[in-house]
């Protein structure tokens, strides 16, 4: 079928969001995730918190994964949001997908680990299962209009920049390749941490040392900055709560910015 400007889209028409929203453990991402509307769980961690109530489906590896989300797609349903929990927990299975594709393949060259491929291919055949995944979620957005949420761990990692030495940030518990991938397939990456500041004090006499400090305070970040790595697509402000609710009244008004 032929293109033709019958197929304009406006780019100001707002999509449900594709959103990952990573950090340190008991932050409250799972709560932020279950406050979104109608809420659907596909659990990897075997550990949604007391309380939140939200429907889920157990998936510990890559064909029940694979056949949650083609029962999402056809299967007749209200949930308005995905949430899967957590991409760190899901990588694994990702790797033990590609693991079994190529003892599959190459029954007289098994591998045990992924790392048995040698020279970081395993982790880059390990890609093709989670393109198969992103692209499972993508038809939920694209075509059932479902919100999709991910939630990840943080971790600390040394950021070698172009233009200033290395330093460390808190980024997203995946390996680097598969990390590059789901960020650019999110409409948000969204860093969730308690909010600090910090102060000065005097010990020692003339010594002073730098001290962290903060009221507990839950918030996102949705900029990157040095200390820590996000992204948005809705010119959303640079911090907002950690709430649901906040992030949407935020997102109603914003025209998205160019991807």
């Amino acid at each position: 079928m032929a293109l033709t400007l019958k197929d304009l889209r406006s780019s100001t028409i707002m999509r449900p969001p594709r959103i990952v929203i990573y950090g340190p453990h008991g932050v409250g991402k799972n709560t932020f995730a279950s406050s979104a509307p109608k809420p659907v769980l596909i659990d990897i961690e075997d550990g949604q918190p007391a309380g939140l109530g939200v429907p889920s489906l157990r998936v510990p590896e890559f064909p029940p994964l694979m056949e949650a989300l083609t029962a999402l797609y056809t299967e007749e349903h209200d949930f308005e949001t995905l949430i899967v929990d957590s991409l760190d927990w899901l990588e694994p299975i990702f790797h033990r997908e590609a693991i079994r594709r190529n003892n599959e393949a190459n029954p007289n060259k098994p591998w045990s680990t992924i790392e048995d491929a040698g020279y970081g291919k395993g982790y880059i055949l390990a890609l093709d299962p989670l393109r198969e995944y992103i692209d499972g979620i993508n038809a939920l957005r694209n075509e059932r209009n479902m919100a999709i949420i991910q939630t990840a761990h943080a971790e600390v990692k040394r950021f070698d920049s172009p233009e200033s030495e290395p330093f460390d940030r808190y980024q997203i518990k995946l390996h680097k390749q598969a990390s590059a991938l789901v960020q650019e397939h999110a409409d948000m990456v969204l860093f969730a941490n308690y909010k600090t500041s910090t102060t000065k004090a005097e010990v020692g006499g003339k010594k002073t040392v730098t001290r962290g400090v903060g009221g507990g305070a839950r918030v996102i970040y949705t900029e990157e900055r040095p200390a820590f790595l996000a992204k948005n697509r809705h010119n959303l402000p640079p911090e907002l709560p950690l709430s649901w609710d906040a992030l949407a009244a935020a997102m109603a008004p914003a025209a998205p910015a160019d991807a």
